[in-house]
């Protein structure tokens, strides 16, 4: 019963959520706040799963203009779990196939979000390019996935270069997010879902990396995430 009340609920507030989020993207179509808007809209249901969302490390960010931010994917609830990390100008990249999902691609789109293709790499390159021209001129953020998709309990995956390419395309720092553990930990049956931490940590500037570094930023991005991550899961099951 509580499992069919949630998933009600759920539903109702994200078609309210696509509504309102419909209205302001068509009233400014992809304004580089309209994510950041529906973040916040996104992350006000987290409540709804039972699930308690600490969210620390602004302050690491206040002031910088222009970043590319890069977080732990671990499942379907992170559209609501992590969003309240998105800062105001931060616009998403994700793949092509995304704007096929009934109403959330279309949505994702129209609210400013970049679309790749993958698949085709002379196209991909074409994007960052247009990525970077953005960043540049628009004194905007992106928001990345490094790894490419959902962990699913598997821990940190690999990480992919995009986001690296980026940051010192447009020689902006590089923010990382770290998310405690929580895969599996989401059950609609339980009235209380625990909790989880996302931190956003401090820029790591990337004046110092050549091109041909970009292997050596990745590894060590991916390093901090890594030993963050493990320091907040610890954190997290302390009595």
């Amino acid at each position: 019963m509580l499992k069919l009340l949630r998933l009600f609920l759920l539903a109702l507030a994200m078609v309210l959520v696509f509504i309102l989020g419909t209205v302001v993207c068509l009233v400014r179509p992809r304004h580089p706040n309209n994510v950041y808007l529906l973040g916040r809209l996104f992350h006000k249901a987290c409540p709804l799963i039972g699930l308690k969302v600490r969210l620390r490390g602004h302050e690491h960010v206040e002031g910088l203009h222009s970043a590319v931010y890069i977080a732990n994917h671990q499942s379907n609830w992170d559209i609501i779990a992590l969003p309240g990390a998105v800062m105001p100008r931060t616009v998403a990249i994700g793949k092509n196939s995304l704007f096929w999902i009934p109403l959330f691609g279309q949505l994702f789109w129209l609210s400013g979000n970049l679309l790749i293709n993958r698949e085709n790499k002379s196209k991909a390159a074409s994007t960052i390019g247009k990525v970077v021209d953005k960043i540049r001129h628009r004194d905007m953020s992106i928001w990345m996935f490094p790894e490419g998709t959902r962990s699913k309990g598997k821990g940190l995956l690999p990480f992919k270069t995009g986001a690296f390419h980026i940051a010192l395309q447009a020689k902006v720092p590089i923010v990382p997010i770290a998310c405690s553990s929580y895969f599996g930990q989401v059950d609609l049956n339980r009235w209380d879902n625990g909790e989880l931490i996302v931190e956003i940590m401090p820029p790591i500037p990337v004046d110092g990396y050549a091109p041909q570094q970009i292997r050596d930023l990745l590894k060590h991005s991916r390093q901090l995430i890594a030993q963050r991550i493990v320091e907040l899961d610890e954190e997290v099951r302390r009595p």
